[in-house]
């Protein structure tokens, strides 16, 4: 069944009688939060929900796993900007939903999850699917609640997607029992928040004292740099970015969801050396990212540095090193008002900076030409960095890029750069396996006139490769890329390097599969590449299949013999 096949034609603003059931009331309150899409997989707990949703012309994409469904929510506020929402039963409904809440907490993600809980009268009697929910999801959402009463519906998730967004983003939870969900009450009685009356802006400006002095810093410093982070997409911060650094010539650099923000060629944009810029910087300013093991929890850092970091939340700033100051607040309008705070100073310091630029550039074309014979190799097995420069010559100004797995994400990082800001997806620092699917059924929903393309490892793919068939089914077509070595590759590396080769292959080793048949048996194009020049030959038909309208899997066989720099280093025992 298509999107189109589902979706029946928005009801009014009023009701056609003077009752409402819990699951319209919920349907309403998502209609009022502007959420047009819910991700979902069926229980008999939550079918009014549906019931609502189709009155309020919601769409509603149901999965093959609630993983997938708490993913695609998460993966659909990253592209976005509006919270995302997955609802699922209760029991193990809520619980295989888990990992995709943790993973959007960790990531500073804004969606919602409703679980479906027996009813309020069974309480403790043990009733199917009665687990503690809210006892569970606590520790890793920012609000978690049951719903007392019908009454009480649109108010508390009005209430979740508050919390939601207060200072950094991240995911609610709320529990809905069956018969606070099937029970119908006046529609008087029953509080519908309305849009855009219950929500206070959330760009809000930092110190002013500490913004002249961040500014005073960089008018001053003779090697500065900035590093933007994933909150920096998160604010929608890029235009502010690009202008802080090209106005007062600052080499900037880009992680997490921050790439993207200049785009390749960019003067101001640097790749390469930031662990140089990192010792050599005087004034170095942190945007938007924390201090964890990304960032070698702050160590990374030159240690008589002068460090400032702007963020979202208080509780960041400062963790895990001494710092200079930190500005909390939204990212755009902190960068424009330190900005604004260097007008009239002489040049802004901009033209002496020149020669600190020129160093690191010379730095970076050292390192691109050190990657060469890796992303030029035609060794066979295919070198895995070969697939990385490919796939980077491939993408389009409008390819959205998503790279799922341990070191498909390390190696790609070092060759693929998006050309716009949004364009890059990651699981983030969870770390969590099997957001490809998920993440790329959203964006797809989210940007249709886009190309999504995902690299997969072959292990991460198969965690949620099935719901390749739910792209299929919703007319959502995504163009796939597996890096297959039959491995756990990240972790068999440490594993060889800790116990050697004749105890490193415990645990870590795949069957081969041929996962171009799999495509073709939900109905997808699918190839497989032996040869690293038959890579973009590949790439262009699958590019073809899914402008007809198909999903596409492309195999290829990489060199399980080949890691990333970070792996192979050891840093993860370090």
């Amino acid at each position: 069944m298509t999107l189109a096949e589902t979706k029946q034609k928005p009801g009014s603003t009023e009701v056609a009688s003077e009752q409402i059931s819990g699951g319209h009331l919920v349907a309403k309150a998502l209609k009022a939060e502007g959420v047009e899409v819910i991700f979902t997989l069926c229980g008999g707990h939550i079918i009014d929900i549906y019931d609502g949703c189709l009155d309020e012309g919601i769409d509603i994409i149901d999965v093959r796993h609630e993983q997938v469904a708490a993913h695609a929510a998460d993966g659909y506020s990253r592209q976005t900007g509006k919270p995302g929402c997955a609802v699922v039963t209760a029991g193990p409904g809520t619980t295989d939903a888990i990992t995709g809440i943790a993973n959007a907490f960790r990531a500073e993600s804004p969606m919602l999850l409703i679980g479906g809980q027996g009813a309020l009268t069974q309480h403790k009697m043990g009733s199917l699917q009665d687990l503690p929910h809210v006892d569970i999801l606590s520790p890793i959402t920012k609000f978690a609640a049951t719903v007392p009463s019908t009454e009480r519906v649109a108010d508390m998730v009005s209430m979740a997607f508050r919390e939601c967004f207060n200072g950094a983003p991240g995911p609610s939870f709320l529990e809905i029992p069956r018969d606070v969900l099937d029970r119908k009450v006046d529609f008087k009685n029953a509080r519908i928040p309305k849009a855009g009356h219950y929500r206070a802006s959330t760009k809000m400006l930092a110190d002013t004292d500490d913004i002249q002095r961040l500014a005073d810093l960089l008018v001053q410093a003779e090697r500065p740099c900035v590093l933007f982070g994933s909150q920096t997409w998160t604010s929608r911060a890029a235009d502010e970015a690009k202008e802080f650094a090209r106005t007062l010539n600052i080499p900037a650099y880009m992680n997490g969801s921050g790439r993207g923000t200049f785009p390749p060629g960019d003067p101001h944009h640097f790749h390469r050396t930031r662990r140089m810029a990192f010792e050599k910087s005087d004034v170095i300013v942190i945007v938007g990212t924390p201090f964890d093991f990304r960032m070698g929890y702050g160590r990374r850092l030159r240690n008589d540095a002068t460090v400032v970091q702007i963020d979202l939340d208080y509780r960041t700033v400062g963790k895990n090193r001494d710092i200079a100051f930190g500005l909390v607040g939204d990212i755009g309008r902190v960068l424009a008002a330190v900005l604004a705070a260097t007008t009239g100073t002489v040049d802004n310091g901009a033209k002496r900076r020149q020669g600190w630029l020129d160093e690191l550039r010379e730095a970076e074309h050292v390192a691109y030409e050190k990657l060469m014979p890796s992303f030029k190799s035609d060794n066979v097995p295919i070198n895995p960095y070969r697939v990385a420069y490919e796939l980077n010559e491939f993408l389009t100004e409008d390819t959205i890029y998503i790279g799922d797995g341990g070191d498909v994400v390390t190696i790609t990082a070092q060759a693929v750069q998006p050309r716009q800001p949004g364009h890059w997806m990651d699981p983030g620092p969870l770390g969590t396996l099997g957001v490809g699917v998920p993440f790329a059924m959203a964006a797809k929903y989210a940007h249709p006139e886009k190309e999504v393309l995902c690299y997969f490892g072959d292990g991460a793919f198969t965690l949620t490769g099935w719901d390749l068939e739910t792209c299929q089914r919703f007319k959502l077509p995504i163009l796939g890329v597996i890096g297959n070595n039959s491995a756990m590759n990240q972790i068999r590396c440490g594993q060889i390097n800790k116990y050697g080769a004749e105890r490193g292959n415990v645990g870590n080793l795949l069957g081969d599969v041929d996962f171009e048949k799999f495509a073709e048996m939900l109905g997808g194009h699918g190839e497989v590449v032996r040869e690293p020049d038959q890579i973009r030959p590949a790439l262009d038909r699958a590019r073809e299949a899914v402008k007809s309208g198909t999903s596409a899997l492309v195999n290829i066989w990489v060199d399980r013999e080949e890691w990333a720099p970070g792996t192979r280093n050891q840093t993860m025992y370090k």
